[in-house]
């Protein structure tokens, strides 16, 4: 068996061949495969995405073998003169051992778009944390704040209305338009979160201007047993406690049955800042989720139904009864109200619930491709509690929310993938829909209101060497029917939107080490009724917000450039990006309070102007010597309002993130033992309009920390992982720009985190 080498192949050998191993009927790549060249014996295993490559190999012809358990070995004769791609599809074996169990995991992404994940060891080392704080420590990503209980994620400063979020596969929807409306999803039920940059809204819809995250829980299991695992986490500030159970398993009798049941509870108490306690700042936390799924043949069907529910005290020292004392606050910086610790939560707070029920199925026909059809329902309920109550006693007695708001969503998509053709052109066709109604009880805020939304797009792939070509359209149209009153007299104006999305990008491999990365994309974004009505005293942000009926849609024009470097101990991934906003809607701060029935609280005025978001990610991993690592990540960002020629208010400030970690690995009992402290600098805000804001920005702040963790054996399959962590190790004080309680206290103080898993 020999090797056709040309006559200068003595010479170094600088091909390489690449690809991704898949599996035959649903696409998903294969995590773990065996690929190997014959002829050289030379051999490798699939990443998590199931990619492989072979780099330093002479011209020639050669076999490409791929294996895996439970998969039919494919071997492949290809001839290599410079590089190659060689994709390869597995089918499965009819007879399968009992002790493998082979998932695939797929994210639904541009693979010229700028992405950034968190899962393994890096998620649970998050467990306990809300979904925008676990995604805090990744480069370009912050949160808003409202207090230190409710946090929004922030992806190159947007927020809100302008980053979308799929739960499971389905966009979530909820009162999300508020600065202190969470996201109203249980991170335990996912095993990765992506977070896409920029624009995506060709592949998600419209209102994906800042980005996509996706909470996307591991595959179901295929082969018979039953396992899971129990987390347990506890905090010291705020004395909290979050424990999380989930199993899932294949019944032997019906190997063509798998499911999943998880549930969270969570309990927390009033938040310590570094010199006194914040008052009715306390978390109450009950979540629950199963899923199941049924494979017959070509076809496989799911269903997925989640459960979260909360209570959130909002802190009252930021419910103030006058102007006089609103402006004492903001000129002192200390709460006029002060308390000890306690669980207990009063008014004002937040009790949300919050239902998804999810039926997916999948077929795929003989011809080759796949049809997706998924269907889904939620109903998002918030009610809203003033600090004080009726004066009328037998309406107090009641104890109903002085605001409720009821959103029940129906949404629909159906995608067709088809087969790739010539093994080069991938694709796929979309439509989507989407119902949605309001229902808002209490006093006047934002009307009732019905929703209508439709979406087509159309995707494509090309594959050509090193290169990687994608393209895509998207057209949606948004329907919206208000019923308000206006002098006692109902009225039902109708809002009519529609636009083009679009994307372009290429990925380039220059060589096994160099990717890079560039992506151009256009999204839109209708007016939400917030923007278009609010008016009135919204209590969970202690603000007044006044709406704006004449608010036109945003057009955003998205660039990403970004490249990655993999070397041997060096890892590093450099991005920049442009998006210009026209029609940018925004919540901009008047010049003086307002004084309400129900207190004195900061006035705001949704506007418009046209705006500039650009900005640099970077983040370099280096293994410095064999057991020390250091990874640094560094975001800059700035902000223009390009019709007044200034900046903009709430951007986040620059960002500057360092740390070390030590790898013992096993030492005595213990096994991947570790220790780590890290470093996080904030920069004052400077760029900032003048006298645009009822205070100035906070100056900047470094926070230490310290991790550390381990494992211990429990049985030969089994081990218990244990991590430690403190934040603001040296009980710093301080104010976050994108905290809307800064005009009124401090942030959290030193927080010192256990957590505990163990996997059967």
């Amino acid at each position: 068996m020999g090797i056709q080498v040309p006559a200068w192949a003595q010479e170094e050998c600088h091909c390489f061949v690449k690809g991704q191993i898949l599996d035959q009927e649903n696409k998903s790549p294969i995590p773990g495969a065996t690929v190997y060249i014959k002829e050289l014996q030379k051999g490798t295993i699939t990443d998590n995405n199931g990619n492989y490559r072979f780099t330093d190999l002479c011209q020639g012809n050669y076999t490409l073998v791929c294996r895996i358990v439970g998969y039919k070995e494919v071997a492949r004769l290809f001839a290599l003169e410079h590089t190659s791609e060689q994709d390869v599809l597995l089918s499965e074996e009819s007879i399968h051992l009992h002790d493998v169990n082979v998932t695939t995991q797929r994210t639904e992404v541009l693979n010229s778009q700028a992405i950034s994940q968190l899962q393994g060891q890096a998620l649970d080392q998050t467990r306990g944390q809300s979904l925008g704080e676990a995604l805090k420590g990744l480069s370009g990503l912050t949160t808003l704040q409202t207090g230190s209980s409710i946090a929004k994620p922030v992806i190159h400063g947007m927020h809100s209305n302008r980053v979308l979020i799929l739960n499971n596969g389905i966009r979530q929807e909820g009162q999300q338009w508020g600065s202190e409306h969470a996201p109203e999803i249980d991170p335990f039920v996912a095993n990765r979160l992506t977070v896409i940059k920029g624009a995506a809204g060709v592949r998600y819809g419209s209102d994906a201007i800042g980005g996509v995250i996706l909470v996307e829980p591991a595959p179901l299991p295929t082969t018979p047993g039953i396992h899971g695992a129990l987390n347990l986490a506890g905090f010291s500030n705020g004395r909290q406690g979050v424990a999380s159970l989930q199993t899932e398993g294949v019944f032997k009798a019906l190997p063509q049955l798998s499911w999943r049941v998880q549930g969270t509870l969570k309990r927390g108490g009033n938040i310590r800042t570094p010199r006194y306690y914040l008052d009715n700042t306390g978390i109450a936390e009950q979540n629950f989720s199963a899923s199941a799924a049924y494979r017959m043949g070509r076809l496989r069907t799911e269903l997925y139904y989640s459960l979260f529910a909360t209570n959130i005290g909002i802190f009252s020292g930021s419910h103030i009864g006058s102007l006089t004392d609103l402006q004492t606050v903001l000129e002192n910086g200390e709460p006029l109200i002060k308390s000890g610790f306690s669980y207990a939560i009063n008014r004002p707070n937040q009790d949300i619930r919050h239902d998804l029920l999810k039926w997916k199925t999948s077929w795929q026909p003989q011809n080759g491709g796949e049809w997706n059809l998924t269907l889904a329902r939620q109903y998002d309920d918030r009610g809203e509690f003033d600090l004080h109550r009726p004066r009328n006693d037998s309406l107090a007695s009641l104890n109903r929310p002085e605001l409720r708001f009821r959103l029940t969503t129906f949404t629909s998509d159906l995608v067709y993938e088809h087969k790739p053709i010539n093994g080069k052109w991938r694709g796929s066709l979309g439509l989507s829909g989407l119902y949605q109604f309001n229902i808002m009880n209490g006093r006047p805020l934002i009307p009732n209101f019905r929703l209508y939304n439709a979406g087509l797009f159309w995707i494509e792939k090309y594959r050509h060497n090193q290169w990687e070509f994608e393209m895509g359209l998207r057209y949606d149209y948004r329907h919206m029917q208000v019923f308000r009153y206006v002098s006692q007299q109902l009225t039902e104006p109708v809002f009519q939107f529609g636009n083009v999305s679009g994307t372009l990008g290429t990925t380039y491999t220059i060589n096994e080490r160099w990717t890079a990365r560039f992506n151009a994309g256009t999204s839109w974004r209708a007016p939400n009724v917030s923007e278009l009505f609010s008016d009135g005293v919204h209590h969970g942000a202690a603000a007044y917000e006044k709406g704006d009926q004449r608010l036109q849609p945003e057009m955003a024009y998205n660039l990403n450039i970004s490249a990655e470097f993999t070397g041997k101990r060096v890892q590093a991934e450099l991005g920049v990006f442009a998006n210009t906003i026209r029609d940018y809607i925004y919540l901009k701060p008047q010049t003086a309070p307002i004084l309400t029935i129900r207190g004195a609280f900061p006035a705001f005025q949704y506007t418009q102007t046209d705006a500039l978001y650009a900005g640099f990610d970077a983040t370099v991993n280096a293994n410095l010597f064999a057991k020390l690592s250091g990874t640094t990540k560094l975001t800059l960002l700035y902000v223009q309002d390009l019709q007044q020629r200034q900046p903009l208010v709430m951007i986040p400030p620059n960002r500057w993130e360092n740390s070390l970690r030590y790898d013992f690995g096993k030492t005595g009992l213990l096994q991947d033992t570790y220790v780590g402290i890290g470093n996080l600098w904030v920069a004052q805000q400077k760029r900032v309009p003048a006298n645009s804001d009822f205070a100035p920005p906070p100056p900047a702040y470094a926070l230490w920390n310290l991790t550390a963790g381990c494992s211990v054996p429990v049985t030969e399959q089994h081990k218990i992982e244990a991590s430690l962590s403190v934040n603001n190790l040296f009980n710093t004080v301080y104010r976050d720009y994108l905290n809307r309680f800064r005009y009124y206290s401090d942030d959290m103080g030193r927080n010192i985190a256990l957590r505990l898993k163990y996997a059967f």
